[in-house]
């Protein structure tokens, strides 16, 4: 399917990009931990140097002779202090012919000098420096912190682009050299495309739009459910624009710090108003758009709060002659703020939908063009089998396949690698280890024939394409798996009641030919029971009930999720709900006894088989059916599209 293009040319943005900067080399002597250590050891010398000047700047006698200067009255002045005594002799220095210094350590106790000196002993007393005692019990210490701090600092710059982060800008523009992603790579979303492009070539040429008296769109919000697209198209649309193109994640926005996040709304417009034209993207906006209120957080300042008010008050005041265009994309927009998504604001609302048939076999074409394929191939097929998958989906079973047709050593990637690739990513991997006796065999093997029989038996049912009894994921014994024929996007009365009559096939066949029943039905009966109950209460299908709904259903996620229900409906009703639901389920059951009853040599014939091989074929299913004695010659064969499994 060819994909449209829109030509907008390709002027380079007159921006600096960023881009990673080229590692440095970094002298040794450069480097913030060695200039630490030489701030140290200069702050030691320092502290040296003082204490070394100190002690050298007088002559240091022994007190013994300072005792005998001060006998002879040699001794001109003293200066005494706790540890030492300094001052002047009377004597002069020979060289300079200035009277001399001294300096010497006193001795405390007196009576010992007196007792010294009687006897003729010279001595001295020596002075103990503690300065490095006091350097290693207080500078030392806070040294190591310092460098502790400086180190752990560089570690979550490295780590985390900037210690705590604030105030950093960490809004990506795209590079001109960066690998391109167009309109061309994204398939599956031509109504996106075509409302992006129009967007984009408004950008180009504003006047086409305001001659005649409009203006190009504020904001173009792109929903859907996860996996569909809506950052590729984001990226598309930076490749296709010739424009400063600016992306963001809203979660970037948030910060521990109340006023960061509003602080990089501000510094983002204001860096798209200095660049513009141009786009900002922000991807998962529900990350900064929620609904204001709820509890008081942080003293009643809510940082997420402000970060979204500074959104507003941005998106509302700038001009859009100046041609800034913002983008989002969410998959949540039940929880975006009312406000944020007024006409002003966001203007354009584009659904990025699940793809049909057609735009996943363009989607299935677009990620097997570097895969080598085998000519069994048949995308339609794969298509076919994957209804309500989206893009990353089928991006998975495609490289599903590859990793399968890797495993056994297959020199291209066959039908069977994607028929496999499926099955693994509906129903989970093979479980070969779990073996099952010859009894659980037998019931799961009638179980899933039931099933089938009855699918190719009612006339609204889509042809079965596989029956298989080999167990997957985490309970799956079995299953039996229905090939649409067509895209449906609506399904009759009819069609709801043949679907609970395959559903109940399985249980009934164990009833018919075991008597009893098993836990293989539990999730057969869940989905009939939710059928059931739609049919009844929701979709007006019930005769006793009329054409009315019960109940309010909310869906609390979009595009999926559970309902929550609020009762607005009798104790009457209720019982009424209860009785049509009960009537639904037990109407397909009659039908799959009579089906099942009618044909058991078919069921006897396919049960077998199933025994032996595990996996049937579609059209092996079709004949074992149709060959069975008492079958009629030609089946009828529906259109349903769901599954039965056990």
């Amino acid at each position: 399917m060819k994909q449209a293009k829109f030509d907008v040319g390709r002027k380079k943005p007159d921006i600096e990009v960023n881009k990673p900067d080229k590692p440095t080399k970094i002298k040794f002597w450069q480097r913030p931990d060695v200039a630490v250590v030489l701030y140290v050891l200069f702050f030691i010398a320092m502290l040296y140097l003082w204490q070394y000047s100190s002690g050298v700047a007088r002559s240091e006698i022994p007190y013994s002779q300072f005792l005998q200067y001060l006998d002879a009255n040699q001794v001109r002045n003293a200066v005494i202090t706790d540890d030492l005594i300094s001052g002047e002799l009377t004597l002069t220095n020979a060289k300079t012919g200035k009277p001399r210094d001294f300096i010497t350590v006193p001795l405390k106790d007196t009576a010992l000098a007196t007792l010294l000196k009687k006897h003729g002993v010279k001595y001295s007393v020596q002075h103990q420096s503690h300065w490095l005692d006091t350097l290693l019990a207080w500078v030392l210490p806070f040294a190591l912190l310092f460098l502790v701090w400086t180190w752990l600092s560089r570690r979550l710059q490295n780590a985390a682009g900037g210690f705590l982060n604030i105030g950093n800008n960490r809004v990506h523009i795209h590079a001109d050299d960066l690998p391109k992603v167009t309109f061309e790579d994204v398939a599956g979303a031509d109504e996106a495309k075509e409302e992006l492009g129009e967007s984009i070539k408004f950008l180009k040429d504003p006047t086409r739009i305001q001659h005649l008296g409009g203006h190009m769109p504020k904001g173009v919000l792109l929903l859907g459910a996860p996996g569909t697209g809506k950052t590729l198209l984001a990226r598309a649309v930076a490749g296709e624009a010739g424009v400063p193109f600016f992306s963001i994640s809203g979660s970037e926005f948030i910060e521990m710090f109340v006023g960061v996040g509003a602080a990089r709304v501000r510094d983002l417009f204001q860096q798209a108003r200095a660049k513009a034209p141009c786009i900002i993207f922000i991807d998962e906006l529900d990350a900064v758009g929620r609904a204001r209120g709820g509890p008081v957080v942080m003293g009643g300042h809510d940082e997420r709060e402000q970060t979204l008010n500074q959104l507003l008050t941005e998106m509302d005041g700038f001009d859009p002659s100046t041609g800034v265009v913002v983008m989002a994309a969410t998959n949540r927009p039940e929880v975006l703020d009312k406000a944020l998504l007024r006409a002003g604001r966001f203007d354009r609302q584009i659904v990025v939908d699940k793809p049909d048939l057609i735009a996943r076999t363009a989607i299935l074409k677009l990620h097997v063009r570097k895969l080598t394929m085998a000519a069994d191939v048949n995308l339609e097929v794969v298509a076919q089998r994957t209804p309500g998958f989206v893009g990353a989906d089928l991006a998975n079973i495609a490289n599903e396949a590859a990793i399968l047709a890797v495993r056994h050593d297959h020199e291209a990637v066959t039908m069977a690698d994607f028929e496999a690739a499926i099955d693994r990513v509906m129903a989970g991997p093979e479980k070969r280890h779990r073996v099952l006796n010859d009894a659980e065999k037998r019931r799961v093997a009638f179980h899933e024939s039931g099933h089938a029989l009855v699918a190719m038996t009612v006339p609204t049912a889509e042809p079965v394409h596989k029956v298989s009894i080999i167990p997957r994921g985490v309970a799956a014994l079995g299953y039996t798996m229905q090939l649409p024929v067509h895209e449906k996007f609506l399904s009759t009365a009819n069609e709801l009641r043949d679907q609970l009559a395959i559903l109940l096939g399985g249980r009934v066949s164990e009833e018919i030919i075991f008597g009893d029943i098993s836990s293989g039905a539990a999730n057969d009966l869940e989905r009939a029971s939710e059928i059931a109950r739609d049919m009844a209460t929701r979709l007006g299908m019930s005769e006793e009930l009329g054409p009315l709904t019960y109940g309010r259903r909310q869906q609390s996620v979009y595009l999926g999720g559970e309902y929550t229900e609020e009762r607005n409906y009798s104790e009457e009703i209720a019982r009424q709900i209860d009785a049509a639901v009960r009537g639904f389920v037990e109407d397909g059951h009659r039908r799959a006894r009579e089906i099942i009853e009618a044909r058991r040599p078919a069921l006897d014939a396919l049960a077998a088989v199933l025994q032996q091989k595990e996996v049937v074929g579609g059209e092996e299913v079709r004949q074992i059916i149709t060959q069975a004695p008492g079958t009629p010659a030609a089946a009828a064969f529906g259109k349903d599209r769901n599954q039965a499994s056990t």
